[in-house]
């Protein structure tokens, strides 16, 4: 008669390697705990890794491809002074780009296999930048609205917990401040203009609004909002976790009534009206209600398979494949530099 098997023990080494895991998850949460950051040498979980490089790379993602609706009307500006301002608008959004693909590095990928991931498709970036920009007073609400949107939703982010993107975002929200206020008075000088102009201005509020409040601060994470139970419960699940990392300090939802509450007398103080009857002022909660948002018309509208999301992936492509020769040449030069510094030799001293 056969005995009863052994009961399966894991090995010393393996006992171990869980008491070391042990110890360094201690150690990570009490460094979140007292408020310190987390540094790229610190010892930090596999998912606290995964949460991070998917927010800065979808972040860096969106903010190079949100150059393309407002980079489409550089040739268009009515003036010389709205050309410089916009284009000085666009190469700040490069920059923020390139910022945020800098701290994702830090983390240990490198930014080509990022811009691949994107180019393939198994990166997304937000889908607000699928709205087309028909008009010139689209680039006043885009940087209105949907910056508007970006530091109510990114200031947060100054105090990450993970120290190269909380530094990265200190500098791409002082600039996307000043984006706010660009398209602000863009929109103001056109509801002070002619009929026909505030028109136009009252168009491209219709048409951006909704997406900014939709989907500039990502999936509902309450039925409240408007998502359904299935919804609410994934997106509640993981706000809960990446607040319990430091990496958001606010839900979604959280951060979408901020925007609406901000927005609303700014709204009142252009003369323009924003495109959702349920706004109205709630005295008991303090807030603004607004309109629940129709989460299956966004995805279907904007959504991957769009027009005007094919035709932003392959805008963005082409542009990659097209300054191939200038990466190949800075980084030769880069090379060649080192090299000349390796053997002593400057380029002063040959000079």
């Amino acid at each position: 008669m056969t005995g009863a098997p052994a009961r399966a023990t894991a090995s010393p080494g393996a006992g171990e390697e869980a008491a070391s895991q042990a110890r360094l998850t201690a150690e990570f949460e009490a460094l979140l705990a007292e408020g310190e950051t987390v540094e790229p040498r610190d010892w930090m979980p596999d998912g606290y890794r995964r949460m991070l490089i998917r927010q800065i790379a979808q972040h860096a993602h969106s903010e190079i491809i949100g150059m393309q609706p407002e980079g489409a009307w550089l040739t268009r500006a009515p003036s010389l002074h709205r050309k410089s301002v916009l284009l000085a608008k666009v190469q700040d959004e490069a920059g923020h780009g390139l910022y945020l693909y800098s701290a994702a590095e830090t983390l240990g990928v490198d930014r080509a296999e990022l811009l691949a991931a994107l180019h393939r498709g198994q990166q997304r970036y937000a889908a607000t930048f699928n709205h087309p920009a028909l008009t010139w007073a689209d680039t006043g609400a885009v940087a209105w609205l949907t910056d508007g949107a970006a530091v109510i939703n990114q200031a947060p982010l100054c105090h990450t917990s993970y120290g190269p993107y909380a530094r990265a975002m200190r500098r791409v929200c002082q600039e996307e401040a000043f984006h706010v206020r660009q398209g602000y008075d863009l929109m103001k000088a056109l509801c002070e203009g002619t009929p026909a102009q505030k028109a136009m201005a009252q168009d491209a509020v219709d048409r951006w609004w909704l997406p900014a409040v939709a989907l500039m601060f990502g999936p509902p994470d309450t039925e409240a909002a408007g998502g359904d139970a299935k919804t609410a419960a994934l997106g509640a699940a993981v706000s809960r976790r990446a607040i319990a990392w430091g990496i958001k300090r606010h839900t979604n939802d959280e951060l979408r009534q901020r925007f609406v509450d901000h927005c609303v007398p700014q709204a009142e103080r252009l003369g323009l009206t924003l495109p959702d009857p349920g706004i109205r002022w709630n005295e008991e909660r303090g807030h603004y209600d607004f309109g629940p948002v129709d989460w299956e018309l966004y995805r279907g509208a904007l959504g991957d398979d769009t027009h005007t999301a094919r035709q932003r992936l392959a805008h963005r492509v082409a542009a990659h494949e097209d300054g191939a020769w200038v990466r190949e040449a800075a980084a030769t030069y880069a090379a060649r530099q080192s090299g000349a510094d390796t053997t002593g030799t400057s380029t002063e001293a040959v000079a």
